[in-house]
């Protein structure tokens, strides 16, 4: 096994600083307890540089708190992140610029999470592989409660040093996990975990997990994993079982994380196995019904009736939410889904319109403009079931959304998961 003896000089060199800040921008972020934005370090990019490489340098740099930040979860419940300042960020990345490569080398193949080139499409990929193609039908769905939060700093330390010799780079990975919280003005210790939301987490975490990971492999499961989402496969429940119980074992005993009870179940491709939004069966990939909801969520909030907002600008707050969510779910066989959520999307919006006219006399006088014939009837233009009535499917067309710019999203080729093997 390779050992990397001098480090420090490459992370504070100014080019992987300035790198490392460039990185740092493009995530954006909010700042830190000091309350400095990316912004703000850029103003004066060439003195915060220098600072941070000569406090590196010297060995002076030390770590302020992250700021306690509070996201409520959509599924219930809430996930606690951790901001570092902008300068700490910086570092962590170029922390990361330079030991990320070292350590990505030896990852297990199927851990998908947090690495350059790797995504969920291709973990789901591996996983609908592994159930479909190798007939591993039987499924561990393992969940970990509070994966970040709970890390153990000496197992950290440790594997980090399997490879790194530095002293240096140890002894400021060990500043970035001991640095504490500032939620409001209450100081706290961290004794355990490496902060969501700190840049250098993600990379600590995958070391960690790496060792589950070799285990594993060592033991011939299969395993597909994407950060803290696992999933171990076998041909019979039984030997699931006992891949499940030797998991449990290296995860909560080897290293000290807690597996959810109530989460982590055996499942199969029979009933369909839930990960990262998708389910996968025999035949098919879907969407996860969980997932629908989220997003018909937030397309009810872009598209809320009364908002008195132009049709363009509408459509213009709603592409992006369309176009993330296709780019994502465009590996599933979503035909009729798509075309489902399509027609019911173009319904709101012709509701919207339809509100906006407040009574049939405006409904008629845009007829009249159209060329449209009519009987006069006096529908009422502020009830959703006549959002779907023959006449305003002729006044608003699908066309007049698609000139708005309304992307369509029965226009993506979907069901692509051979693509991503």
């Amino acid at each position: 096994m390779k050992k990397w003896y001098s480090l420090i000089d490459k992370i504070y060199r100014i080019e992987n600083l300035k790198l490392a800040f460039k990185r740092v921008k493009k995530n954006k972020g909010a700042p830190g307890i000091d309350g400095e934005s990316v912004s703000d370090f850029a103003f004066n990019l060439d003195y915060n540089i220098e600072f941070l490489h000569d406090r590196l340098k010297t060995n002076t740099y030390e770590s302020k708190p992250v700021k306690r930040v509070i996201i409520e979860k959509p599924d219930g419940g809430v996930r606690l992140l951790g901001i570092p300042t902008v300068r700490d960020r910086v570092v962590q990345q170029a922390v990361v610029n330079i030991i990320g490569p070292i350590f990505d080398k030896t990852f297990h193949p199927s851990s998908y999470g947090y690495r350059p080139n790797h995504n969920q499409q291709q973990a789901v990929a591996k996983a609908e592989r592994f159930m479909n193609r190798y007939g591993l039908k039987y499924v561990v769905d393992m969940d970990l409660s509070k994966c970040f939060d709970t890390l153990d700093h000496e197992i950290i330390i440790s594997t980090v040093a399997e490879r790194i010799s530095d002293g240096r780079v140890l002894d400021l990975i060990r500043k970035f996990l001991k640095s504490g919280v500032m939620d409001n003005e209450n100081f706290s210790k961290t004794k355990v975990g490496s902060p969501q939301g700190g840049v250098i987490s993600p990379l600590l975490s995958n070391i960690y997990l790496n060792k589950f990971d070799q285990k594993m492999k060592k033991k011939g499961i299969r395993i597909v994993r994407f950060a803290d989402d696992i999933l171990a496969f076998a041909k019979s429940k039984k030997t699931a079982g006992n891949y499940k119980t030797y998991a449990k074992k290296v995860l909560e005993e080897e290293l000290k994380l807690t597996v959810n009870k109530d989460k982590t179940k055996l499942t199969s491709v029979f009933e369909g196995v839930e990960f990262l939004g998708f389910i996968i069966y025999e035949k098919c990939l879907v969407v996860a019904p969980k997932r629908i909801k989220r997003f018909k969520d937030k397309i009810r909030k872009k598209t809320v009736r009364n908002s008195g907002r132009k049709m363009i600008n509408i459509i213009k707050a709603l592409n992006p939410v369309l176009r993330g969510w296709i780019n994502y779910y465009r590996v599933a066989n979503i035909k009729t889904l798509i075309r489902d959520i399509m027609r019911w999307i173009r319904r709101r919006l012709r509701m919207i319109k339809m509100k906006q006219w407040k009574t049939y006399k405006a409904m008629h006088k845009e007829m009249r403009r159209q060329g449209i014939k009519g009987n006069g009837k006096k529908m009422a233009v502020t009830k959703w079931k006549n959002s779907k009535v023959h006449i305003i499917h002729r006044l608003l067309p699908n066309k007049y959304f698609d000139n708005l710019g309304l992307i369509n999203l029965t226009k993506f080729e979907v069901g692509l998961l051979s693509n991503y093997y």
